[in-house]
């Protein structure tokens, strides 16, 4: 992607740097993991076993431990390197709890975190056409390319999967050891299933017209719903049910709920500040039509946009 800096109305193009050492790139997302992922930092060079893991971090929202591998190179195995750091972490839950105590300060029960959601990220500047290739959102693997240009500019850009999601079966098989137990993923498919045809209908209309909103719109399906980011921050969310569509925005306070539609739940407290979590049930195309500027109006307040 190249980027360009505007003077007396021309556009002059950015020169791309080279990353000079991977320990840099490292330090620069461990210090910026908050604005970049939306994690907590714990610690750096964790060592299970014989391995030591670049860095361990925590998401508060899906409760779950996250392992960031930073890459300068591009041949290694993203597919072994990546199950071996997810069974390291499911057998040694109580080694992750621990140093997450030690660096934070914070008790974390076992029971309190979602160990399904357990994930891999990867970052490096490029990524090969075969590590590409290999990357499924059946797995619990994210491939984040980065960029550094003239003038301090820096870009992350995740990697999309090129192959289309298959069903939680699949994943599960392609994943090994204790992992292939434990961690889950969920497809779009999986949440139609809960719904009528009528129903159906609402979300096909509902996920189209969110994504006409920005065209790099990440949907994310999890557990209980899919989830609407630029990178991180969820700034919408639909969960799905037989009989209707529960959307939820996050902003403090909504301009444009003229009808004041929405409800309320309790506001949650992020490094970030304060958050406000709103919901409508969505039953007819009327709705639909109410909600689209609420929810453009909680993608353009979103802290990772």
């Amino acid at each position: 992607m190249a980027l360009f800096s505007i003077k007396n109305n021309k556009l002059l193009q950015l020169k791309e740097r080279q990353i000079d050492l991977e320990k840099h790139l490292q330090s620069l997302v461990e210090e910026n993991i908050q604005a970049l992922f939306g994690l907590e930092f714990i610690s750096t060079e964790f060592n299970l076993e014989s391995f030591w893991l670049d860095t361990l971090a925590f998401d508060p929202g899906a409760r779950s431990f996250v392992i960031l591998e930073y890459k300068k190179v591009e041949n290694f195995s993203l597919m072994d390197q990546g199950k071996t750091y997810l069974n390291l972490a499911i057998e040694h839950k109580d080694s992750l709890l621990q140093e997450y105590f030690e660096k934070t300060g914070k008790n974390l029960r076992r029971a309190e975190i979602d160990w399904s959601q357990t994930r891999v990220l990867f970052i490096g500047p490029k990524f090969t056409i075969y590590q590409k290739r290999a990357l499924s959102p059946d797995l619990p693997f994210e491939l984040w390319e980065v960029k550094i240009f003239e003038n301090n500019i820096i870009l992350y850009t995740p990697v999309l999967p090129v192959q289309k999601s298959t069903s939680n079966f699949k994943a599960k098989t392609m994943l090994s050891g204790q992992a292939a137990a434990e961690i889950k993923t969920f497809t779009i498919e999986q949440h139609y299933k809960k719904a009528s045809p009528e129903t159906t209908k609402l979300l096909d209309e509902v996920r189209e017209r969110i994504r006409l909103i920005d065209s790099a719109i990440i949907e994310k399906p999890v557990g209980n719903y899919i989830g609407y980011k630029m990178s991180w921050y969820n700034f919408a969310s639909i969960h799905v049910y037989r009989d209707k569509l529960r959307i939820e925005v996050r902003k403090n306070k909504l301009e444009k709920d003229k009808e004041k539609t929405f409800r309320k739940y309790p506001i949650q407290q992020y490094k970030w500040g304060k958050t406000q979590l709103w919901w409508i049930d969505v039953k007819s195309d009327k709705t639909i039509d109410y909600m689209i500027p609420v929810i453009k109006e909680s993608y353009e307040a979103a802290p990772d946009k």
